[in-house]
Order: structure tokens, then sequence, then C-alpha cells
């Protein structure tokens, strides 16, 4: 569909985990690779009770969102893999810091994104 950057926020269809159905749902690239493909955590309007995740709300954005009444989380535990092709729209583009705690969330041998982390001073709640 086109070519996207660390922090755009795309929709997919995509699984929370494997025990879910595969829904079309908000994700936010965390890193870009060859061949088309990007790395993506998902975003779900319910935080989950077993797995670590970020609040994600209208402030986090650069430019566009999601329709938010409340706020959504970013589950930071989940990293999937995803071709360009399987995006269906974006959403909008998250601000550098907003980035930053995502992909410095993301565990340790996991992907990182493109862009440092900066943990300290962070007004964000972890779940």
């Amino acid at each position: 569909m086109g070519q996207y950057a660390c922090g755009d926020v795309l929709l997919a269809t995509v699984a929370l985990d494997d025990r879910t159905a595969a829904k079309t749902r908000p994700v936010v690239v965390i890193r870009t690779g060859e061949s088309g493909t990007i790395r993506v955590c998902p975003v779900s309007s319910k935080a989950p009770n077993d797995a670590p995740c970020l609040p994600l709300t209208i402030d986090d954005f650069e430019n566009g969102g999601l329709d938010l009444f409340s706020e959504s989380y970013v589950m930071t535990s989940r990293v999937l893999v995803l071709r360009s092709a399987d995006v269906i729209g974006k959403k909008g583009r998250l601000t550098g810091e907003s980035l930053a705690e995502i992909t410095g969330s993301v565990p340790a041998g996991g992907p990182k994104g493109n862009e440092p982390a900066n943990k300290s001073g962070s007004s964000r709640a972890r779940r």
C-alpha cells in the first residue's frame, strides 16, 4: 500500500495473542525492514491483565489520530511482522517522545525502533 515509517499508526488485521481471533485494529510501527516488511505493536481498547502495555491518547499524536473516547493501550510485549501490502490504512503519526517510550518498552530480545528510547522522566504510567 505504501512506505511507512517508525511512529506511523496504521490499521491492519492482527490478533492480540494466539488465543484470540484476528480483527482490524490499530498498530504502531516500531521498525521498518527490507523487502516491504514492518514490525508493529498492536493497540487495544482494553489494558491486558497479563502483559505490559502503555496508554495511548490523542495527545501522543503528532498528526492524525484514532477515534478515541478513552485511552487505548499499546501492547509493547507483542511485536508482529507485517508486509506493507497487509496494511489497510494510515491513521496518523506519533510524536517522537511517544514513539521513544514505546520502543524503549519493547522487551530487550525484541526488535527496537530506529529512534533512541528515553525512559527517564516519563510521566506515562505503565500497566
